[in-house]
């Protein structure tokens, strides 16, 4: 994707107004992880110790979702890798309906 800035724009990340793919390369995002959601209470949480469960919205089995500063970019399942987590992706999600999302 280009975009074209302001005539005046001196930033060294833009080359011939338009953005430098190398500099985008570079920025750091967060990438996380979500197996589920709950709702409760805030007097239920107060009561949480160690060893309580707290039920998640998905059914065991049901692809996690990927999320990238918090947008869910994919989905996929656990795998280990060399006694690591790791997600192994089964569908990355269109960025036509990325895009929908924001």
């Amino acid at each position: 994707m280009t975009e074209t800035l302001e005539p005046n724009t001196t930033d060294a990340a833009v080359v011939d107004k338009q953005i430098n793919p190398d500099v985008l390369q570079n920025i750091s995002v967060t990438l996380s992880i979500e197996v589920g959601r709950a709702m409760i209470k805030i007097k239920d949480l107060m009561r949480l110790t160690q060893g309580s469960v707290v039920e998640l919205d998905r059914i065991a089995g049901e692809p996690l979702d990927l999320l990238i500063n918090n947008t869910v970019v994919a989905q996929g399942e656990v795998v280990l890798v060399n006694e690591r987590y790791g997600i192994r992706l089964t569908r990355v999600v269109p960025a036509s309906e990325r895009m929908k999302n924001l």
